[in-house]
């Protein structure tokens, strides 16, 4: 198996862009000696690597077995605040990810019938990487999106069918009560709702639907898998109409006198209300 330590920390220094000499005065050595690692002229000792680890924050076992130049944009950012999964085991989030040529994200899109294989496979790169993908150019490239089929009334006027495309949200503490977001658990798999952060006071997210019908409830932190904040929706539906107060006055109004008109007719002379 090929080892990557040397790679590894010569691509973090340049991508934070440090100087050699930099890094050796931070971690008390020698800029030759970190040369030499850099360059596998000479091999690091066990304090060498904990050094590196703990400079970098990124946990021996990474710096050593993956080569990070092929990690994504997005899976770069989650290493370096924090969420390394030899660092924090099964509490790290990891999303199966794709990019393009130019290694930009992808937007990876999940159809109706994709629903069933994402509840079994939304953690496997190979399964995420047979979904079509696409580009919005108004998107942000230093963000994550991923777009979601809609099905159901629950969410009208949003009609069933429609597309909803999300941002995904790494941090559930920054759930905005009253705003959208797709939440998936493996219950109830995936699912688009108006969300109320309960998190900090009972550990749980309350989900309510744009329709009334429908009653609101409630999943534990604990169920949640992933949560993507909504963007935008696309529809090849058009919305019924919604008149503007002024037009829906003018409209009532209008009513009213085509009706005072028509009484007005029945009541004249030689008209009988009562054609029987």
């Amino acid at each position: 198996m090929k080892i990557h330590f040397s790679n590894n920390i010569k691509f973090l220094r340049k991508r934070k862009g440090y100087t050699q000499d930099e890094v050796a005065e931070n971690l008390g050595m020698k800029r030759s000696t970190l040369s030499g690692i850099e360059n596998e002229v000479s091999q690091p000792t066990i304090s060498a690597l904990l050094t590196f680890s703990k400079f970098y924050k990124v946990a021996i076992d990474t710096l050593l077995n993956v080569d990070l130049q092929k990690l994504s944009e997005l899976q770069l950012r989650q290493l370096e605040h924090g969420e390394d999964v030899f660092i924090k085991g099964g509490r790290l989030r990891v999303l199966a990810t794709t990019v393009n040529a130019d290694n930009d994200e992808n937007i990876e899109l999940v159809a109706e019938k994709a629903k069933a294989g994402y509840a079994t496979g939304f953690a496997d790169p190979e399964f995420i990487s047979q979904l079509p993908t696409f580009q919005l150019p108004f998107l942000s490239k230093q963000k994550k999106y991923r777009t979601f089929q809609l099905s159901g009334d629950s969410m009208l006027p949003i009609p069933d069918k429609s597309w909803v495309t999300a941002e995904y949200l790494q941090d559930w503490s920054q759930i905005v009560s009253g705003e959208a977001y797709v939440v998936f658990t493996l219950d109830d798999g995936i699912v688009f709702k108006v969300a109320e952060n309960m998190i900090k006071e009972e550990g749980k997210v309350r989900l309510y639907s744009l329709n009334p019908l429908y009653e609101p409830y409630d999943i534990q932190v604990s169920e949640i898998k992933e949560i993507w904040k909504f963007v935008h929706f696309i529809s090849k539906e058009i919305p019924e109409p919604m008149l503007p107060q002024d037009e829906l006055l003018k409209t009532v109004a209008s009513l009213k006198s085509d009706m005072d008109k028509m009484k007005r007719q029945m009541l004249r002379p030689g008209i009988s209300k009562d054609p029987a």
